[in-house]
């Protein structure tokens, strides 16, 4: 045989190994010692001490021998079919060859592409050239331009999740210059405050954002904040390496804003679980791993699960990779306790000027180091030690085993080695109805020696308390003790706490406005706020050790590991960047990582155009799909990061100005016979349109869409009986006004009980990162549009509309219908069965009035046969493929 092919590694060789080998040969299983997945492990010694691959020497490898054989107990792949004659001859070519490993495409950094120089006038810009070479290949031609009608509601769909203004439309429609008119169109579109809403659904999903914590019970969460922070980042077009290094390390920043703390809401829209019994540790390690998981499949386009378990089977990413990764967010201050600390606090107006004016205060009277401290506690209540640790309770119970500590009489806790250096107050967090309790700190043992003694005050409700004594040294155990002659029952539960701060007392005394700027502080500490889950790192006293978990499992520990990203990827790794979320930001963001604007660009690539460059949003990897444009990809990679600046509208808007973007999407036998997929783009994106496009496209088509941005999930009309909430008793209260017309991203978001229509058209649940959603279309979804009573709702309004904006006609009120939804006129075809089906309906309601009535609901008129049997028009209208088809 020849060994003068060339042998490319990834493409010929890896796909055999991955297909073939690897089961038995790779990440989980080593059989006889020898393993493909590594270069170093593939030419390594075997069981039988010898290398199983000899560079250069294909005859004397027992791989190839082990191919070859006819002895069923020897050769490879063992009870399996054998490789074919092509496979073997690759693989002794490539071991001739040196047997030389080649990294995969998505692991390599992105590097600016030429671009291909095609003939024709076809091309708008570059995307066009590189999808023009491709069409060439597969002797395809490109499809023509669509109709205005059909640029402007897939735009506006595409840009703004819905109908556009009516006085937008109308000038587009209506302007001489097609070409002109149409970049007046998008930069309109872009610049819409409706652009951020419909963008931020994508990054939701992403995100795994619910307005509730996930498991069993289920119960709210007050994050809605992370998601206006979201809309209002893609309004201002904030810098993508920018979004992500304020979602991954936003709290790190020098004196953070409230919007770069909400940001690192991001990584706490991981669920929580409150149910008793459960174990805090355990849910806290599984959030932990969540976070690890989210950034990489979500950011990365990566499958980094499976290695919490074993090295990864196919790609270059070993087992203890998977926790030094950890490391970065095994450090925060979350525990997986019901209260969601820490918390971003948020002042009205008033409070925040107290809050400016007692910082000023510090700065100048006391040092800029204590300002700084001071404002973070009053900011986000951290530094503190949850009552959950207690431990060596006597009389005591962490209540449910994950709530908070709760005392009984003559109870004992200790909260194990607290920093007390310079330490001289106690501030904790209580509630206690009975009084004559008293209290007593001590040291080391619960019979050390007393620091401080205390009346406890009885009250409704939580309060915070101090308690001042003689400044300590060093670490200690703290013990606590509590006592209670009044109380007779010695089961009854008598003080609650929540949280411990140990620190010093408000410093500055003595100084001018002393008494004044003490008080602001406790106004601050006890005001009743507002409050978003955040992230927020932990002090360095209470900082955490991360460890290997053998075969992943937490509560087997192996070795330890220090802060780190995989081998493999390491190059894109700034030599400054510290070992924190800081530093995990930069290397996500630096312009070697291959990663990150990959990931973003076939995203953004997949809402527009219905499929990724890589199919598998969720996986660039060697098992992920293959780049239909692998150098379109890298272009527009390059682009983002560096002609835009991170800049997702100009990549959007660069997309959407494509000439491939803007075809038509008639499908002839040509395009069918050769690319039955569209995977070339000989034809312009056709496909379903999404849950939240339906449900925006519907109400704004009706007229009845609420304009109202912002602020917490509203809850659109849902039936009874499919929220069953245990424990909490939360009930759907259906809104009212206009938060019952509210866009789709607005609605409150269950993770157990998820929108029912929203589910029926693919919606995410959010219990993890949802990198892609992957399209259905089954008979349900009629049913929804049909018969859900919120499409019925919006039938009437969109009949309501027709009749009185329409004209007098009925066929005139259909055809205007139409038009709104289309932007185009209505055949006589489709007309004609409307007004026959209208027809039928009104017959039918003239002789039973009672269901008119009923299909009318509260939307009584003096001609309700003929209101009814519109409503039966619009819904049909509503629910035209076209309708909900991006065409």
């Amino acid at each position: 045989m020849s060994y003068d092919k060339k042998v490319d590694f990834n493409t010929e060789v890896k796909p055999i190994i991955n297909k073939k080998c690897i089961s038995c040969h790779g990440g989980v299983k080593k059989q006889g010692g020898f393993s493909l997945l590594f270069h170093e492990e593939a030419l390594a010694a075997t069981k039988s001490g010898k290398p199983a691959i000899i560079p250069g020497d294909p005859d004397g490898s027992e791989l190839i021998k082990r191919l070859l054989t006819k002895d069923p107990e020897e050769r490879m792949p063992y009870k399996h079919e054998a490789l074919n004659e092509d496979e073997i001859d690759i693989f002794k070519r490539w071991i001739k060859q040196g047997a030389k490993w080649g990294d995969h495409w998505a692991y390599l950094p992105v590097k600016e592409v030429e671009v291909p120089s095609v003939s024709g006038d076809w091309a708008r810009n570059d995307i066009d050239k590189f999808i023009l070479e491709k069409l060439d290949e597969q002797e395809l031609k490109p499809s023509g331009e669509a109709d205005r009608a059909t640029l402007l509601r897939r735009a506006s769909l595409d840009l703004i999740g819905m109908a556009p203004p009516q006085k937008l439309a109308e000038q587009y429609l209506k302007a001489k210059d097609g070409d002109k008119a149409y970049q007046i169109l998008v930069d309109s579109l872009i610049a819409s405050q409706r652009f951020g809403e419909k963008w931020a659904s994508m990054w939701l999903d992403v995100a795994r954002y619910a307005d509730t914590k996930g498991y069993e019970a289920d119960a709210g969460r007050n994050i809605w904040q992370y998601r206006d922070w979201v809309i209002r980042a893609f309004n201002k077009d904030m810098p993508y390496n920018e979004f992500v290094t304020e979602q991954i390390a936003g709290d790190f920043f020098v004196n953070p804003t409230d919007d770069q703390y909400i940001a690192t809401a991001f990584q706490r829209n991981t669920m929580t679980n409150d149910e008793g019994g459960t174990n805090n540790e355990e849910f806290r390690v599984a959030a932990v791993l969540d976070r690890v998981n989210t950034t990489w499949e979500g950011l990365l386009s990566t499958t980094f699960a499976c290695v919490q378990c074993h090295s990864h089977p196919y790609d270059p990413f070993k087992h203890e990779e998977f926790y030094e990764f950890m490391a970065y967010f095994n450090n925060t201050r979350d525990e997986d306790i019901s209260s969601e600390y820490p918390l971003l606090r948020q002042y009205n107006d008033s409070l925040q000027g107290k809050l400016t004016s007692l910082t000023n205060w510090l700065k100048v009277n006391v040092s800029a180091e204590k300002s700084t401290e001071i404002h973070k506690f009053l900011k986000t209540g951290q530094p503190v030690i949850n009552s959950v640790i207690a431990d060596s309770m006597v009389n005591a119970i962490i209540g449910n085993n994950n709530i908070a500590l709760f005392f009984k009489n003559n109870a004992v806790a200790r909260i194990p080695a607290v920093n007390l250096n310079k330490v001289d107050q106690l501030i904790y967090r209580y509630a206690s109805g009975k009084p004559g309790g008293s209290m007593q700190l001590r040291l080391d043992k619960h019979n050390g020696p007393v620091i401080a003694s205390w009346k406890v005050p009885e009250g409704p409700g939580y309060r915070n308390l101090a308690v001042d004594f003689k400044a300590q040294t060093g670490v200690h155990d703290v013990y606590l003790t509590y006592t209670n002659p009044t109380a007779t029952n010695k089961d009854e539960v008598i003080v609650y706490f929540d949280w411990f701060r140990f620190s010093q007392q408000f410093p500055g005394k003595g100084k001018p406005g002393y008494e004044e700027n003490k008080a602001s502080f406790w106004a601050l500490m006890d005001a009743n706020v507002g409050s978003t889950p955040i992230m927020v790192e932990n002090p360095a006293d209470r900082s955490r050790k991360t460890f290997v978990f053998k075969r992943g499992a937490w509560i087997t520990p192996g070795a330890e590991v220090h802060a780190g990203v995989p081998k493999s990827l390491a190059y894109a790794m700034p030599a400054n960047a510290p070992k924190n979320r800081v530093g995990l930001a930069m290397w996500l963001t630096d312009k070697r990582n291959p990663l990150l604007s990959r990931t973003m660009a076939n995203r953004v690539w997949e809402q527009l155009f219905g499929t990724g460059i890589v199919e598998t949003l969720e996986d660039m990897g060697t098992q992920g799909m293959n780049p239909t444009h692998k150098e379109l990809l890298d272009h527009l990679s390059w682009q983002l990061m560096n002609d835009y600046k991170w800049s997702v509208k100009r990549l959007i808007k660069e997309m959407v100005m494509s000439a491939t973007y803007r075809q038509d999407s008639k499908v002839t036998e040509d395009t069918k016979k050769k690319d039955q997929f569209n995977k070339y783009y000989a034809r312009g994106p056709r496909m379903r349109l999404s849950a939240e496009q339906i449900r925006d496209q519907h109400l704004s088509v009706s007229g009845v869409l609420s304009a109202k941005m912002y602020g917490p999930g509203v809850m659109p009309w849902q039936p009874n009986g499919i929220w069953n909430s245990p424990y909490n008793g939360a009930t759907w209260n259906n809104s009212q006004g206009e938060d019952q017309f509210r866009r789709a991203i607005y609605t409150y978001w269950k993770r157990t009980a998820p929108y029912p229509s929203m589910i029926a058209f693919d919606g995410a649940q959010r219990v993890a990162c949802t990198p892609r959603r992957i399209r259905t279309n089954t008979p349900l979804q009629a049913l929804v549009t049909l018969n859900d009573s919120v499409y019925i709702d919006m039938a009437k309004f969109f009949a309501l509309r027709m009749k009185k904006e329409g004209g007098k006609e009925v066929k005139s009120q259909i055809a205007k219908g139409y038009e709104w939804m289309m932007y185009k006129p209505i055949s006589g075809a489709k007309l004609r069965i409307l007004d026959n089906l209208y027809m039928t309906a009104l017959n039918d309601y003239k002789v039973h009035p009672d269901k008119a009535k009923q299909i009318l609901g509260g939307q009584q008129t003096d001609k309700y046969p003929e209101t009814a049997a519109l409503v039966v028009v619009a819904n049909a209208m509503l629910n035209l493929d076209e309708a909900v088809t991006k065409n």
